[in-house]
Formats: C-alpha cells, sequence, structure tokens
C-alpha cells in the first residue's frame, strides 16, 4: 500500500498507509483542509471553559464543607443555599451566552451561504 505523501508538524514524512489512487491521508489531504478547519473550530468550542471548572470546584468545596468532611470547617446550610443559588444564576448566564455566540455564529454561516449563493445565481434571497 502507498504511503501518504504529507509532512508531519516535527519536519517528517507521515507513516500512514492510503488507498491505491491517494496521495494523501485525511490529515494531510489539501483538498480536505476547510474541512478540518472547521473540525477544529467545532472541537475547540466544545473544550470546558475555565469558569465552569470554578464552579465545580466551589461546588465540590461547599459540599464537603456543608457534610463536615474531615478537614473542612463546617458550614451552615444556610448560606450555602444562597451561594447555590447565585451559582445557579452564575451557571444560566452562562449558558445564555453559549446560545448567543452559537446564534451569532449561525448567522455568519447563513449569511455566507447566502453571498455565495448570490454570487453563483447573481441574484439576492428574499
Amino acid at each position: 500500500m502507498p504511503i501518504c505523501a504529507g509532512i508531519k508538524r516535527d519536519g517528517s514524512r507521515c507513516t500512514v498507509s492510503v488507498e491505491p489512487g491517494e496521495t494523501h491521508c485525511h490529515h494531510h489531504d489539501p483538498d480536505r483542509a476547510e474541512e478540518r478547519r472547521r473540525a477544529a473550530k467545532r472541537a475547540g468550542k466544545s473544550k470546558p471553559n475555565r469558569e465552569l471548572r470554578d464552579i465545580k470546584e466551589l461546588l465540590a468545596t461547599l459540599t464537603s464543607r456543608v457534610l463536615g468532611e474531615e478537614g473542612t470547617e463546617r458550614l451552615e446550610t444556610g448560606p450555602v443555599a444562597v451561594a447555590n443559588q447565585l451559582i445557579n444564576t452564575r451557571l444560566r448566564a452562562i449558558e445564555q451566552e453559549r446560545k448567543v455566540r452559537e446564534t451569532e455564529d449561525l448567522e455568519a454561516r447563513i449569511e455566507a451561504l447566502e453571498r455565495q449563493q448570490d454570487s453563483a445565481r447573481g441574484r439576492r434571497w428574499g
């Protein structure tokens, strides 16, 4: 089987086998560059952000303290209940921000598709 003609980031040659008639694997195929870029963009968006990790750590700490686990100073449930409400409000705000970003991204993609379609047909949508 033929080997990919691509060059890896470290400068060495790719060692992935490719189908007969193909010259590049999926990772090095120049015709798939845009597909790889879109996939990387989606993957980057799916990573949890630092704010969510901080909230999860805070919730774990509050839980340990309410339960009076060894090595923690016990907290009364009243202040913790208020803290929990505030955390839930923060989570809703984070989710709203994510939805706004997603909507803006979709709007931009739709506009780009409309422009592309207009150029191909020589007319406007709507």
